[in-house]
């Protein structure tokens, strides 16, 4: 591992946007060949293993606004991996995932495992495990994801 230098050096805003574009660059050409972009596979984790949600209880979950959970989850919507369907109440709305959202992200599993061995192989384990360490701890510090 490289040392730690005594002083941060640089911007640390555009060191961390760095780093989640090459990570998600990675991702997304591993989870292209299931025919997903990390978001979306991301958005049907969250359904699969929270859901059926709220729209605002998703993208507060996500941390995302709600246009962007919006404009992410149009295709979705389109492709019938997901469903809007109404909820308790006439004006509440749930999305649940559907048998072919359960089969996609089944599909786009092996390969977000796939890109998830490939980091850890090129970083080490033992870098990742300290990254997210580190990531959680500054998550903690900073506060829960506020939507601009």
């Amino acid at each position: 591992m490289t040392a730690i230098p005594a002083a941060p050096r640089g911007c640390t805003n555009f060191k961390t946007r760095q780093l989640a574009r090459l990570l998600s660059r990675h991702y997304d050409q591993e989870l292209a060949q299931a025919g997903l972009k990390t978001t979306q596979f991301s958005l049907l984790s969250h359904v699969l293993h929270h859901g059926p949600l709220a729209p605002g209880e998703l993208a507060r979950r996500m941390g995302l606004d709600a246009s962007t959970l919006t404009r992410n989850l149009q295709p979705m919507l389109a492709a019938g991996w997901l469903v809007q369907a109404a909820g308790a109440d006439a004006r509440s709305r749930l999305i649940t995932l559907t048998p072919a959202g359960r089969d996609k992200h089944t599909e786009a599993l092996a390969h977000w495992k796939a890109a998830q061995k490939n980091v850890n192989a090129t970083l080490g384990v033992e870098r990742v495990a300290a990254l997210h360490a580190l990531l959680d701890d500054c998550t903690a510090l900073l506060g829960p994801a506020q939507p601009a």
